[in-house]
C-alpha cells in the first residue's frame, strides 16, 4: 500500500461538477494506492502513520491536532515505470480488493477520532489542493515504515 501525503490548507474532491469531498480546515491530503499482495496489516499500519505523522505545523500529528484528512484512492500510485513509456498497472489491486482496503484506511482513521473526507472510488475526480510549504511525503508499507 502507498500513499502520497500531502500537507495542505485547503482541498477539495470533485466529481461531475459536484464536491464530494473536502478539507473544513488545513489538514492532509492522502492519496492511496492498493497493490495485489496488500493485507489488514499494511491497513494498521497505514492508518498508523497517516494519524501520526509529525508533518503539519509546530510538528504535530492530525491526531494532535485535530486536522481533518482528506482521503482519495489513486491506483495510479502501484504503476511501474521500470520498462517501456507507458506504466504497468500489474502491481494494482482490482477495485473489488482495493475497494475495501480504502474503505478500511478511512474507517480506521475515523476510529481515531479523526474526521476524514474521501472522493468517490473508481469516478473521475478532480482534485485540488493547495499544498503547504509545501510537503509531501511517501508512504510505503512495504518498505521500512
Amino acid at each position: 500500500m502507498r500513499a502520497v501525503v500531502s500537507r495542505v490548507t485547503e482541498a477539495s474532491v470533485t466529481v461531475d461538477g459536484e464536491v464530494v469531498g473536502e478539507l473544513s480546515a488545513p489538514g492532509l491530503l492522502v492519496l492511496v494506492g492498493v497493490s495485489v499482495d496488500d493485507d489488514e496489516a499494511d491497513v494498521a499500519t497505514m492508518v498508523r502513520k497517516i494519524s501520526g505523522l509529525r508533518i503539519l505545523r509546530e510538528e504535530r500529528s492530525v491526531e494532535e491536532a485535530g486536522a481533518p484528512v482528506l482521503v482519495v484512492s489513486q491506483f495510479t500510485l502501484m504503476g511501474s515505470t521500470t520498462k517501456g513509456r507507458r506504466p504497468s498497472w500489474s502491481r494494482a489491486a482490482p477495485g473489488d480488493r482495493a475497494e475495501p482496503a480504502v474503505e478500511a484506511v478511512v474507517a480506521g482513521l475515523r476510529e481515531r477520532g479523526l474526521e476524514v473526507a474521501t472522493g468517490v472510488f473508481g469516478a473521475m475526480m478532480r482534485v485540488h489542493s493547495v499544498n503547504d510549504g509545501p510537503f509531501t511525503v511517501l508512504i510505503d508499507t512495504s518498505g521500512p515504515t
